[in-house]
Order: C-alpha cells, then structure tokens, then sequence
C-alpha cells in the first residue's frame, strides 16, 4: 500500500514538532517519518526515535546509494534526510506517512507526490518571536541561534509554495486547525 504524505515544514522554532506530535496523539492513521541526521543528539533524543543519527560519512554513502528520498545540506556538514526505507516501513504498518522535515525538503517531497501529499508550512507570529522560542530552548549557542534567524528569513519566503499556511500564534488554535486540515485530507470523520 502507497498511503498519503503529510508534510509539516517550517523554520526552526515554529512549532511544527509540537503540532506533529499532537497529530500522532489524536488516532489519526498515521505514523512518524524518522529523519536522518548528522547533527549530534540534543539532551532528551533518542536514536531511532528522534532521528537516525549517522556519521557524515555514512550519510554521504547512502545519498551515493540512492537511499533518501530527499536530503538537504542544511549548515555546513550538517545533514538532514528521509530515508525511502522510513516510507516502505510506514506503508507496510498500513498508516499514512506524517513527516517534521525543513522547508526544502518538505517542497521536495511534495513535488515527488503532488497528489498524494499534503503540505503545510507552520507560520510564527514574528521573526522575533521565533527567536525568542529558539532561546527559551536553551539548546543552541549565540552563533547557532543567529544562523537559524538567518536561515528562517529565507525560509520563510517559500511560504506560499505549500498547501496550506498555519499560522501558529495560538497553539490550541493550530493544534485545533491543524486536526482538521489532516483529517479532511485523510477522509476520516
């Protein structure tokens, strides 16, 4: 079975983690894309749950390999992928695929499946705001902070190349928003 593709990109600090997690919470048919990465784990991650954690090296063998179906130099040696075995394992659970990916990757995806994926991009109320929700994180130092503001700027003009733009100025809102745009495309009542 091929199910549907749900996509939720933003810039770093929107929100979109949180709206993925509260959809996998709700019943919904779907399952969570695990990303690759070649970041090191953040306090609280877990391999195989968070992210697939891989060395540089490894993941540049497995773009050689065909492996990703999609993938994106997001900083400098600093990866981020979706493996094509994420989607066989989820199809063959029968669920539909729920991805937390960045905006290049999410426009990727979407562009492989134009008809059987959904894309929304997850709007913060403010540069200043995603900032601020990026600090209060208390995980990334001045210099990484001041890189995502840069990178969010730019990503935030891809915006209107999704689906549907949900603007994340009230969580229980977009949480609320955000059950109803999934649901509908799911067909579930």
């Amino acid at each position: 079975m091929q199910g549907k593709l749900i996509i939720f990109s933003a810039p770093s600090g929107a929100g979109k983690t949180t709206l993925v997690k509260h959809l996998l919470a709700q019943g919904l048919p779907l399952s969570f894309s695990i990303s690759a990465c070649t970041r090191a784990p953040r306090i609280n991650e877990v391999n195989g749950e968070d992210y697939h954690f891989i060395s540089l090296d490894s993941f540049k063998e497995k773009i050689k390999a065909g492996e990703f179906l999609e993938w994106e130099q997001v900083y400098e040696d600093v990866y981020y992928g979706t493996l094509l075995a994420e989607l066989e394992r989820i199809w063959a659970l029968g669920k539909h695929v729920i991805f937390d990916v960045d905006v290049k990757g999410g426009l990727k995806i979407k562009n492989i499946f134009p008809t059987q994926s959904l894309a929304i991009f997850v709007m913060p109320p403010s540069v200043e705001q995603l900032e601020e929700r990026i600090r209060n994180r208390k995980t990334e130092t001045t210099e990484n902070i001041e890189k995502r503001i840069s990178k969010a700027t730019y990503e935030l003009e891809f915006a209107n190349e999704f689906d549907y733009i949900l603007l994340n100025d009230n969580l229980e809102i977009a949480k609320s928003e955000a059950y109803t745009i999934v649901a509908d495309f799911l067909n579930v009542v």
